[in-house]
């Protein structure tokens, strides 16, 4: 039986969109984007897939980067850096962005889809998870950034949406909190 690493760490379980969308993407060179301390990288470290996990915090990289190496995680790799910079130099078959655009510059989000699209590989797959504001909800938390209704599936006009919603939920603290949920797969 696999030993589940994000308890044995107290990290958060992975993502539940992360958990869904890997019973599709077959495992491939993965970006895992706002990382925090790791939670994706690892689930995803453990099913095989290679990992590059970016954060902007360096105490999360090197929380990150102390597990990859006790536990000799060799297809998991954590680096400092800024999304906002929207400069990725590699390609990669899935990149997965959940809850970190909202913490992005909001005149950086454009150029950041862009760049997430552009450094993925044909046929590769792009997971976003992000929060809203919208009359109907309007978000009660002080983001730097929330989509707006239709705003990401436009973005991915082109691409084959396999997931898209933009459901209410509640959070941990009972705010109800509108997200847009989006996998979508790049025309090969």
């Amino acid at each position: 039986m696999k030993v589940d690493l994000n308890s044995r760490y107290g990290l958060n379980p992975a993502h539940s969109e992360v958990v869904e969308a890997c019973k599709l993407i077959e495992p491939c060179d993965t970006l895992d984007m706002g990382c925090s301390n790791g939670r994706n990288a690892i689930h995803l470290g453990q099913l095989g897939f290679n990992v590059t996990a970016i954060d902007t915090n360096p105490g999360a990289i090197n929380m990150l980067q102390s597990i990859v190496n006790g536990e000799e995680m060799s297809n998991v790799k954590a680096q400092v850096y800024d999304i906002n910079n929207a400069s990725l130099s590699e390609d990669y078959g899935f990149i997965n962005c959940t809850v970190t655009l909202m913490f992005v510059n909001p005149a950086r989000i454009n150029a950041v889809i862009a760049d997430m699209q552009e450094h993925t590989l044909a046929g590769g797959y792009n997971l976003i998870v992000c929060a809203m504001s919208t009359e109907q909800h309007p978000c009660p938390v002080g983001f730097p950034f929330t989509l707006k209704t239709d705003q990401l599936r436009e973005a991915y006009a082109g691409w084959e949406l396999i997931k898209y919603n933009e459901d209410v939920g509640t959070m941990h603290n009972g705010a109800k909190l509108q997200f847009a949920t989006l996998l979508a797969q790049k025309p090969s």
